[in-house]
């Protein structure tokens, strides 16, 4: 006897085609006739008309009465979705070693927000885009950050913080220095201590970086960087 696909086996079916996830990329920038379909695929029409009846048979495309074919609303939001997918698929050795569970629910639903970012491994240098972006942010600075602020950028807070720009920093339980003389200024400077950090964060308007806590707690400091930052952790 068969057993009757669920929703999800027909759906990740559909998706399994690299024509009709082509297809849905294409759409997903603009609406497209058949025959122009078949053209920048460089398929015949009778296989961009069979691929199409399919996407649209799962709800994903359909045809608007001028016969322009675009994304349904259920296409839409399964390509958005998909995103994620295909970055966890394409970071899958970093990722069986990195502990992305430590964030919340909702930011895991958003990984395909790292798609076009870099994935760089060179620690030394991660640490110096990351400290370079925030000495010279001119707007905001956010930080989630382990151990404590070095003196150096505690200095660099200080002058951020006299210019006005916005400075948020999350910590784990090892607080500031002692002597630490960051104005306390509610409007521009907002520091909170953790019991665990999801993640090293850096985010500015120049640059932005993320680098995921190795499973059993360790940071090797690889991750991904976007300059200018194009996802955002608000």
């Amino acid at each position: 006897m068969m057993v009757e696909e669920s929703g999800l086996e027909k759906l990740f079916f559909e998706l399994a085609s690299e024509s009709r996830l082509s297809i849905l990329r294409l759409l997903q920038k603009e609406n497209l006739k058949m025959q122009e379909i078949a053209r920048r695929l460089d398929v015949t029409p009778t296989e961009a008309f069979r691929q199409l009846e399919r996407l649209s048979g799962a709800g994903l495309v359909q045809r608007r009465p001028d016969g322009m074919f675009d994304l349904a609303e259920h296409g839409k939001l399964v390509l958005q979705i998909s995103k994620s997918l295909d970055f966890i698929s394409k970071h899958k050795e970093y990722l069986s070693t990195h502990d992305l569970m430590r964030l919340p629910s909702q930011f895991v639903d958003r990984l395909g927000e790292l798609a076009g970012a870099d994935f760089e491994m060179d620690t030394i240098n991660n640490l110096n885009i990351g400290a370079q972006a925030f000495t010279e942010a001119k707007h905001y600075a956010w930080g989630i950050r382990e151990g404590t602020i070095p003196g150096n950028m505690t200095i660099v807070m200080n002058q951020h913080a006299e210019q006005g720009i916005e400075i948020k920093m999350l910590l784990s339980q090892e607080r500031l220095p002692s002597g630490t003389n960051l104005p306390q200024r509610p409007k521009n400077v907002e520091l909170r201590d953790l019991t665990e950090l999801p993640a090293i964060v850096v985010l500015t308007e120049k640059a932005a970086g993320i680098c995921f806590y190795q499973i059993g707690g360790k940071v090797d400091y690889a991750g991904f960087l976007e300059r200018p930052p194009l996802f955002t952790i608000g």
